[in-house]
């Protein structure tokens, strides 16, 4: 689950990470009174007014403009909220900016002395431990660092048992150049990022630019959290601010019905039970031509109202050409899935207007096959792979 800029700052503030203060504004108003407080608590008259939404590239698009003044805070704060922000990582059609985040300015004009990096904390799936990757080369892309100059970024390997060592925080701060009261600073903000990353469940933490301000204060100036989805149980607080308005509108309604849905960029349908036999028949549909439209595993309960409501997200996707239904009927038998895919098929009528291929594979596969067959409908039947494949290649190239 992804989050706005300001929960993330909320989460990191929590465990003693300094962050560059905001808050929220839904209005021209709102913001106005925001910068107004801010400048109270924090003596500066400068605000940097920045976009709530999950893209990054905010910047590029126009979405983070710096005000000098309460004017140009109500001014900027128009043009943001309610735009469609277009940025390297959004669709052609942008997203919708519904709040943004008045910030203070801890950019000091003419001071030589400040300093940005680049620091993240995720998963290394290879070794099965955290990393930490961090880069001297603060405020740029990291890809285009990773690039350009792969010298420069650094990786710290942590043991999820022991936890981030005092000597590993030494070392990133050593290695970021700092010295004095800035590489102790640095060693603490490595440690309390880490323990927020812990600490929240996190899939993602990634800090892009940390500031070192002229009085060798580190500071979180942005930020970009993925928290796990598997983990939300332990956090309500958490999973409470979720950003529907964010989020992919046909995966939000699968959720709801229980569905485990991804949209991709495909034009074949997957129908699978189980996360293994999903990746595999997205395998099964490159390898016939084609590309997959979606993830979507319907569990071990595919039965008929489960069914159709599969067919009604996947349909939803006007790019698919033909839908591949993959079931295993291991604890379900597969005649009761043919059953429910028939009666399903029935109860939509016309709103089926692609090719359907079905793989029954399991207890009473050779019976499935014969109820699918036997049905009437436009609904091709496979037991074997290669043969569902070969059904896939066909539809396609007609």
């Amino acid at each position: 689950m992804n989050l706005h800029e300001y929960q993330g700052k909320e989460i990191l503030a929590s465990y003693g990470v300094t962050i560059q203060r905001g808050k929220v504004a839904t209005t021209s108003e709102e913001a106005v009174a925001a910068a107004q407080a801010l400048t109270e608590e924090t003596g500066t008259g400068w605000h940097v007014i920045k976009a709530q939404v999950h893209a990054g590239g905010r910047g590029k698009g126009g979405g983070v403009k710096l005000a000098k003044n309460l004017d140009q805070v109500k001014e900027i704060s128009k043009q943001i909220i309610g735009m469609d922000l277009v940025t390297p990582q959004t669709t052609a059609q942008g997203k919708r900016v519904h709040q943004i985040l008045v910030a203070e300015d801890v950019y000091e004009p003419g001071e030589a002395e400040i300093e940005e990096f680049y620091m993240s904390v995720l998963l290394d799936r290879a070794q099965g431990k955290n990393m930490i990757i961090y880069s001297t080369e603060g405020g740029m892309d990291i890809e285009t660092v990773a690039e350009e100059t792969p010298h420069l970024i650094f990786t710290e390997t942590i043991h999820p048992a022991h936890g981030l060592q005092a000597f590993q925080a030494r070392r990133i701060a050593f290695n970021l150049g700092l010295s004095g009261k800035a590489f102790k600073e640095m060693t603490k903000f490595v440690d309390a990022l880490y323990n927020a990353y812990i600490g929240s469940d996190a899939a993602l933490f990634e800090i892009n630019p940390v500031l070192k301000a002229s009085n060798n204060t580190i500071i979180a100036v942005d930020c970009k959290i993925t928290l796990d989805e598997n983990a939300l149980y332990r956090h309500k607080d958490l999973e409470a601010w979720r950003d529907i308005r964010e989020e992919n509108p046909t995966e939000v309604e699968a959720r709801a019905v229980g569905l485990n849905y991804v949209a991709l960029d495909g034009n074949v349908g997957c129908m699978v039970n189980g996360a293994g036999l999903a990746m595999a028949t997205m395998d099964l549909i490159k390898q016939a031509g084609g590309e997959p439209a979606n993830f979507l595993d319907v569990g071990g309960t595919a039965d008929a109202k489960r069914v159709e409501e599969a067919f009604r997200i996947i349909l939803k996707d006007d790019k698919v050409e033909a839908i591949l239904v993959n079931i295993f009927g291991g604890i379900v038998r597969c005649d009761r899935v043919a059953q429910g895919i028939v009666d399903a098929y029935k109860n939509m009528g016309d709103a089926i207007k692609v090719p359907i291929i079905v793989r029954l594979q399991g207890t009473n596969a050779e019976i499935a096959k014969d109820l699918i067959d036997s049905s009437g409908l436009d609904v091709q039947s496979a037991i074997e792979f290669q043969e569902a494949a070969d059904k896939v290649q066909a539809v396609l190239n007609k």
